[in-house]
């Protein structure tokens, strides 16, 4: 059924297809889908795994893992070493 020489008619190709391609948009598209390839780089072998959490144990309505210690800052109270 896909062999070209079984081919029953033909379509007129879609408007969409005739306009000419965009150098913009194919630069742009193509950077951001490249940067789904990208994996974490860091020049520690353990980033994230130095700092003195502790778990906060039971009764405070969040989960058992450790949190970052500390205040003032967005780190601290965020899970530490849970897989979130």
């Amino acid at each position: 059924s896909d062999s070209p020489a079984e081919k029953s008619g033909t379509i007129p190709m879609p408007h969409v297809l005739m306009s000419p391609l965009r150098p913009d948009l194919v630069h742009y598209i193509h950077t951001n889908i490249s940067k789904n390839a990208r994996q974490a780089v860091s020049v520690s072998p353990k980033p994230g795994y130095e700092t003195a959490a502790e778990s906060w144990g039971t009764g405070r309505a969040v989960a058992r893992v450790p949190r970052a210690p500390g205040g003032g800052t967005h780190r601290a109270g965020q899970g530490a070493f849970g897989n979130m």
